[in-house]
């Protein structure tokens, strides 16, 4: 019984390294402009989603009716050029500076001030 057993396990060994030898695995280089590509979307989606964690983003989504939690699935869902595009935006949007009119603005308020209150 003992040398039939063996014979029998080495057959389903036999049969086994023949039936599963023929997967080959493949492996390949990539440049690193790829490499570089594939980490850059992903820093970018991870700045996105951390402006998207801030209290004061949390509370203007919530005074427009907008669920946080559904705009983190929504950029989760976009795609790494759309990511791209709005991390752009988000990184050359003024930060609460004044633009050039706003400027101008306070510059005529502060001359019709002046003029108002050293008037004779």
């Amino acid at each position: 019984m003992t040398s039939t057993m063996k014979r029998m396990t080495c057959r389903a060994l036999v049969v086994s390294l023949l039936a599963l030898s023929f997967q080959t695995a493949n492996a390949g280089l990539i440049g690193a402009d790829q490499a570089a590509a594939a980490g850059a979307a992903q820093t970018e989606r991870g700045m996105v989603l951390g402006v998207l964690d801030r209290a004061e983003t949390v509370a203007q989504l919530q005074s427009q009716g907008i669920d946080p939690a559904m705009a983190r699935a929504r950029v989760a869902a976009m795609t790494d050029q759309e990511v791209h595009a709005l991390a752009q935006d988000v990184q050359t949007a003024p930060a609460g500076a004044l633009t050039s009119g706003g400027w101008l603005a306070v510059v005529v308020i502060a001359g019709l001030i002046w003029y108002f209150a050293y008037r004779k």
